[in-house]
């Protein structure tokens, strides 16, 4: 596409429900375990220094990291703190592209935590990266915590934004984020031609082919092939879901009134 996704035409059909990008970045940060670390470094100085960066989350979705005093990007924080990390979107197949993934960039400031903060930091830590108990009292390990001042946020193609630091700080994870892999593999492969039909019933489309790619507690994401012609459609749940009990329900009506 030539240029960034813009708002909805005047009377335009409404678009089909989903989360807004603040709730999908939220997700996406619960989701993930490892990110690309960004800081500022002291050698050559000023340059862009990335480095691969576990990390845990805090309450308000602030990234929590446990480094050596001895890395370079803790010597590079401990001169300027501002950082920022990049989040993609885990569990991606390799035939799957990349660039129509979700990844999340958090902007901010790294600050060391201070003793008060460090137990609820170890245990939220521990919880993301177990072996990380070998190391985590070690004496030059400490805990240190982005302070979130931005964030962009990438859904694939043309849907993308920035996200302001309190929206990101007030949304929380997709109910069924933990549950949305096994969902999608299942549906896939057990539902595949109920799939096609909800293609052509809900949104129309002459699908020949279609997958699930993506659900959450408003509804799901098809890949569809129809011909020649490859693409995506979202398609909304009769109501919103918050389990996977409640998102099997709402996938069984859709699936019999598209058969129907």
């Amino acid at each position: 596409m030539s240029r960034h996704a813009g708002p909805p035409r005047a009377g335009a059909a409404p678009a089909v429900p989903e989360p807004t990008f603040a709730e999908r970045a939220r997700t996406l940060a619960h989701l993930g375990r490892t990110g690309t670390l960004a800081t500022l470094a002291r050698r050559p100085a000023g340059h862009p220094f990335a480095s691969l960066m576990p990390y845990a989350l805090d309450p308000a979705g602030c990234p929590l990291w446990l480094i050596s005093a001895m890395a370079v990007h803790t010597q590079n924080l401990e001169a300027d703190p501002r950082a920022s990390l990049l989040i993609a979107q885990p569990g991606l197949g390799p035939e799957a592209d990349p660039l129509a993934a979700g990844r999340l960039t958090l902007l901010g400031e790294a600050r060391r935590l201070p003793a008060a903060e460090a137990a609820a930091a170890r245990a939220a830590y521990l919880a993301r990266h177990d072996t990380a108990r070998h190391w985590v009292d070690l004496d030059d390990f400490a805990f240190w915590r982005l302070e979130v001042r931005d964030a962009y946020f990438v859904g694939g193609f043309a849907a993308m934004g920035w996200v302001a630091a309190d929206e990101y700080r007030a949304a929380r994870p997709d109910p069924l984020a933990d549950a949305a892999a096994g969902i999608v593999e299942h549906v896939n492969r057990d539902h595949a031609a109920a799939l096609v039909a909800c293609a052509r019933h809900f949104a129309g489309e002459p699908a020949e082919e279609a997958r699930m790619v993506a659900v959450d507690r408003l509804g799901f994401k098809l890949r569809f092939r129809g011909g020649r012609r490859r693409a995506s459609v979202r398609i909304a749940f009769p109501r919103e879901v918050t389990t996977a009990a409640d998102a099997r329900a709402a996938l069984i009506e859709l699936l019999r009134e598209a058969r129907a």
